[in-house]
């Protein structure tokens, strides 16, 4: 039978925390995947797609998910994490949207915004469902395939839409409003996930092993928050590139005018 279980078991304020956590993540990660786009190098392009993908997929993604889960509790048995899963679960979302960003490239094109929205919102929810892998407790867990689906589509849309929004306008603010996509993107796959979650509880089961996810998660975020210094003052002290204009020839060797779209924050 499915028994109790608590997703706001220290507080909503927790969801407003987890949510701020995945904007801010997702507003320097965006930020970065613009900078990319305009990089002269190969290697420094590769650099802002480091920077985009630890910030969304370490922050806005996976540091996001362990602070929601700070509020699952199943009554009567302890919560606890194993360290293997954890750790991969991390390295699977940096990785995963890394490959998503990559595959966007530096000009617009709808299938390539498609393609890295995809793997960048399969991302999320491969995250999700490897963090869950994590989680132990005296009993087993059941997920109702129904908002798996639907966890899978709201990650995947959103993320597209985030996407667009930062490689195609140029309203800084409007591009904002794309990290806050993303960010409910990320919030709401999570919990989505969670509502699909429904759990067996075993009072004779033995004790599970693992870390309680305060013993890493606090360090864990302290080093998260810090590790953000580097892209944000990376974006910062860029070069200022304003809408710029250069000449290319024509087939016919006549100058034609074209214009460059410029990176900001």
């Amino acid at each position: 039978m499915s028994d109790e279980m608590n997703h706001f078991s220290m507080g909503i304020w927790l969801l407003g925390l987890a949510f701020v956590v995945s904007v801010v993540g997702s507003v320097v990660g965006l930020a970065c995947t613009r900078h990319s786009a305009f990089a002269t190098t190969s290697a420094a392009r590769m650099r802002w797609l480091f920077m985009a993908a630890l910030s969304i997929g370490g922050v806005a993604i996976w540091l996001m998910h362990f602070i929601a889960m700070l509020g699952f509790a199943v009554p009567g048995s302890p919560i606890r994490y194993n360290v293997m899963w954890t750790v991969v679960s991390a390295v699977i979302s940096v990785a995963a949207v890394f490959v998503g960003l990559l595959i966007i490239g530096t000009r617009f094109q709808w299938t390539r915004v498609l393609a890295g929205g995809l793997i960048t919102g399969l991302a999320v929810n491969v995250m999700h469902y490897t963090g869950m892998r994590a989680l132990r407790f005296q009993g087993e867990i059941h997920y109702d395939m129904l908002y798996v689906v639907l966890s899978v589509v709201i990650a995947v849309v959103a993320g597209t839409a985030a996407l667009w929004f930062t490689l195609v306008l140029e309203s800084t603010l409007l591009r904002f409003v794309g990290a806050i996509i993303m960010g409910v993107a990320v919030v709401g796959m999570h919990y989505t996930g969670m509502a699909a979650v429904s759990v067996v509880h075993d009072a004779g089961a033995p004790a599970p092993e693992g870390l309680e996810v305060f013993s890493f998660l606090f360090p864990v975020f302290v080093l998260g928050l810090l590790a953000l210094v580097v892209p944000i003052v990376a974006v910062l002290t860029a070069p200022d590139r304003t809408t710029g204009v250069r000449m290319e020839s024509a087939p016919e060797g006549r100058p034609v005018e074209t214009r460059d779209l410029a990176p900001s924050i």
